[in-house]
């Protein structure tokens, strides 16, 4: 009877894995149940981006978010990010609501977390970043059709100004140092922002600290440990 719920528990983690990148880490020394979420590819909103793209569909992150905020089995949780950014509203829900979660929160940065993906990196209680991690700190932009009134230049302008607002109340980065970095002309050649590896997210004050999985799993365990010995 066991084996039999053993091998389902495998089979239920395996399809949890395939359909969302999404699993409970709870084989750690200290018996933690950590929930594992991955950020991928681009941040899908109310438009459906097709099969052969690579997304992370919000409508799928907040329950899970939610559902992990009120398992009380659920002792924190580790993001996993290598994105290129994407929809903006929908970046904005999910980093808001890591936000507030009350349990303890670890984000790593793998590969790149662009543009809308920052806000979600740093909405974490601690971040970290691997040497060769990069982030793409640009202006919002939309796709589709423009109408170029000033009504649209003043709704891009809201929107980056939420952006820097959410960023600098949740990283070490002032708000004006970060639109600095958005509107930098001279290291894109054909476009305007900023390329920051590693080491320079954490100069910038955007991320917390270089390191991997190895570093993230234990700031998260100390956060957990440091939470139950103050409940």
């Amino acid at each position: 009877m066991s084996d039999d719920k053993n091998k389902n528990q495998k089979e239920d983690a395996r399809e949890e894995i395939k359909e969302s990148g999404q699993l409970v880490l709870d084989k750690n020394k200290k018996k933690n149940h950590i929930q594992l979420i991955t950020i991928i590819g681009e941040v899908e909103g109310h438009d459906n981006l097709g099969s052969n793209s690579k997304t992370t569909k919000y409508e799928h992150i907040l329950p899970k978010l939610a559902a992990a905020e009120d398992d009380e089995n659920i002792d924190g949780l580790l993001f996993l990010l290598h994105t290129m950014g994407g929809d903006v509203e929908a970046g904005l829900a999910i980093a808001e609501l890591i936000a507030s979660i009350s349990k303890p929160t670890v984000s790593l940065v793998l590969g790149g977390s662009h543009s809308i993906g920052i806000p979600i990196a740093v909405s974490t209680d601690y971040s970290f970043i691997v040497p060769t991690g990069t982030m793409v700190v640009h202006p919002v932009r939309m796709n589709g059709t423009v109408i170029g009134a000033q009504q649209t230049f003043d709704y891009f302008k809201q929107m980056q100004a939420r952006i820097s607002w959410f960023v600098s109340h949740h990283s070490g980065i002032t708000e004006e140092r970060f639109e600095e970095l958005m509107m930098e002309t001279k290291m894109l050649t054909k476009d305007v922002g900023t390329i920051l590896e590693g080491a320079e997210t954490v100069e910038e004050g955007i991320i917390d600290e270089v390191g991997g999985l190895k570093e993230a799993m234990a700031e998260l365990q100390r956060r957990i440990a440091r939470r139950r010995s103050n409940n």
